[in-house]
């Protein structure tokens, strides 16, 4: 007796305890279907503020675009067409540069391809006179300072000079070609002097060597005639 009054409490105790779980599973299921879920608001602020500077670069870059092409249309219908002329003459204008612009023939002699066309003694005694005076006229330029000028007018007309004594002198008679060559030679030499007192821009030396080449240039000129 005192045995089935024993199970008897063990069963009563069993299911109390099985319906206190089942109670306490089921407040904790309605508390949790309670709650509903709430969608952050930050990130969709911020995912639209993204947006919408991302339309507004979009929206710039086409504006620009479009502005770019309308400035283009206008310059190119601004823009005047250039009337383009004839093709120059076949050969050179200036005295003794006759064919100065055709390719060189090296088939042929040495003064029938070279850019200074050689010119009758004559004509080669009155470009030595013009050379002359543009040699003399260096002076401004000396007092100027210009020193680059001064070597570029030396160089320029001394190169005209030379070629046209060595014509000149070519056609001399044996008697005067030494005397001629001794004077050209002094000649060069003073030349280069105030060449090189340009180079060191130095006004002493240049003034020097100047006056020694304008009395260099006429003694040369007075045995020309």
């Amino acid at each position: 007796m005192a045995q089935a009054m024993a199970s008897m409490a063990g069963l009563r105790g069993s299911s109390q305890a099985v319906l206190d779980g089942s109670l306490q599973s089921s407040r904790l299921s309605t508390g949790n279907a309670g709650r509903i879920p709430v969608a952050r608001q930050g990130l969709s602020v911020r995912a639209s503020a993204e947006t919408e500077t991302s339309r507004r670069t979009m929206l710039g870059l086409v504006a620009a675009g479009i502005a770019s092409g309308s400035f283009v249309q206008a310059v190119l219908a601004e823009a005047k067409p250039i009337k383009v002329g004839p093709p120059p003459p076949p050969s050179g204008g200036l005295p003794g540069t006759e064919n100065s612009d055709e390719a060189r023939d090296f088939d042929l002699p040495l003064k029938n391809r070279f850019y200074l066309q050689p010119l009758t003694p004559a004509e080669a005694a009155a470009r030595v006179k013009e050379s002359a005076k543009d040699i003399v006229g260096v002076k401004s330029l000396i007092d100027k300072k210009a020193w680059p000028y001064v070597q570029n007018d030396l160089r320029s007309k001394a190169s005209y000079l030379r070629y046209d004594l060595n014509t000149v002198i070519s056609s001399k008679p044996k008697a005067e070609k030494q005397s001629l060559k001794e004077l050209t030679a002094s000649l060069y030499k003073d030349i280069d002097d105030l060449d090189h007192a340009a180079k060191i821009k130095s006004s002493t030396e240049a003034e020097k060597y100047y006056a020694k080449t304008v009395t260099s240039l006429n003694a040369v000129l007075s045995k020309l005639g």
